[in-house]
């Protein structure tokens, strides 16, 4: 009698009353990454954005939402939630905001219809995570030692130049390759865009994991590009005005962006999200 009178309370709380708990267990490492998106310029604000895309997903989707959500997502959902609340204090806050993270992307993925791609949107949810500050540090030197090699490769033929470290001698003259030109926030750029337009062609799951090899080339191909045009303008020992060196990288920028944008349309199923939202839909190919 105290299982079946426990049962029917469970299930008369509200919608509201399920979110208000969920939110108070996950609420510190949520505070954790608010304090470092927002507050303390610890790292870079870009996951806002991510955040928003998978929120704009969810209300884009409305009148296709499951009636009843997918157990095995709800399931998920709630492990990860149980191991993010326990583990605070224990674990890293970046592990338990993950987790926090994973947990949002499965609820969402309960609800949403069966033809969204999970793969985009764990993505999304990966990418919101404030990690920029730590790429930067553990990846953003031998990012830079990968670049000025490839550009002095590329440039070898046009003028004299040698590379030390992370500084090319260019002509006699010295061209830092600084922690801008490790590419990581362009990394960040690259793969969003091919979450975001995944999710909205329709992409399945196998077709989206297949294309990501050739996201990282076509982003390692324009930071090479980007660092290969500055190198090569300031051979002469001149100084590019700021206007200049902003204006190249964010043309590079918009050039990676879209060929991402044209790889994750090529081919794709016409019938895969040509149908109005909430109808059933067809995954590309």
């Amino acid at each position: 009698m105290i299982r079946a009178w426990l049962a029917r309370r469970i299930a008369s709380l509200s919608i509201k009353v399920w979110l208000a708990l969920l939110l108070a267990a996950v609420w510190p490492p949520l505070h954790w990454m608010a304090k470092r998106l927002l507050w303390d310029g610890s790292d870079d604000p870009l996951g806002l954005a991510a955040l928003l895309a998978l929120a704009g997903l969810g209300w884009w989707q409305r009148q296709g939402w499951r009636r009843t959500p997918g157990t095995g997502w709800l399931t998920l959902m709630l492990v990860l939630v149980l191991g993010a609340s326990v583990g605070w204090g224990m674990l890293p806050p970046l592990v338990c905001a993950l987790w926090v993270m994973l947990a949002f992307a499965a609820g969402l993925l309960a609800v949403l219809p069966g033809s969204v791609a999970a793969a985009p949107v764990v993505g999304l949810a990966l990418l919101s995570l404030p990690v920029m500050a730590s790429l930067q540090f553990y990846g953003g030197y031998p990012l830079r030692v990968l670049v000025a090699e490839m550009s002095r490769w590329l440039l070898c033929g046009f003028f004299q130049i040698e590379r030390e470290g992370v500084v090319l001698r260019v002509e006699g003259q010295q061209v830092l390759v600084d922690a801008a030109c490790s590419g990581v926030q362009l990394v960040w750029m690259g793969y969003f865009t091919a979450c975001a337009v995944a999710l909205m062609v329709g992409r399945g799951n196998a077709s989206f994991l297949s294309r990501l090899p050739g996201v990282g080339l076509i982003i390692l191909a324009g930071n090479v590009l980007r660092n290969t045009l500055l190198v090569a303008t300031q051979a002469d020992g001149v100084s590019l005005a700021e206007w200049l060196h902003q204006g190249i990288g964010l043309l590079v920028l918009a050039g990676v962006c879209a060929a991402i944008a044209g790889l994750m349309l090529a081919r794709l199923n016409p019938r895969a999200g040509a149908l109005p939202v909430g109808e059933p839909q067809m995954q590309g190919v």
